[in-house]
């Protein structure tokens, strides 16, 4: 939702998912190294005015534990990451 308020992406999930041509991504100049990552990505892709869109995936139960949402740290450190990336790219100025 605040990716939609902040820079009209109609995406429906900030997934680990994406495909994207090589020579688009460089241009991104991503900063991120960890749980901004994907937040990033969507933000600068949405400001260089690149289509983006959400494609349903079917998908099968985790065998195991996931390193973020399984763990109290990887959901805090995700959910800051997923809410301060775009407005920090909101206030800096567009490449």
């Amino acid at each position: 939702m605040l990716l939609r308020l902040l820079y009209g992406t109609r995406i429906t999930d900030i997934g680990s998912f994406r495909a994207i041509k090589k020579r688009v991504l460089l241009q991104l100049d991503m900063e991120q190294m960890t749980y901004g990552w994907p937040v990033e990505m969507v933000v600068k892709a949405a400001r260089k005015g690149l289509r983006l869109r959400s494609v349903p995936i079917r998908y099968r139960k985790r065998i195991g534990r996931s390193k973020v949402s399984g763990t109290v740290k990887g959901t805090l450190l995700a959910a800051g990451y997923m809410f301060l990336v775009p407005l920090k790219y909101l206030f800096t100025k567009a490449e």
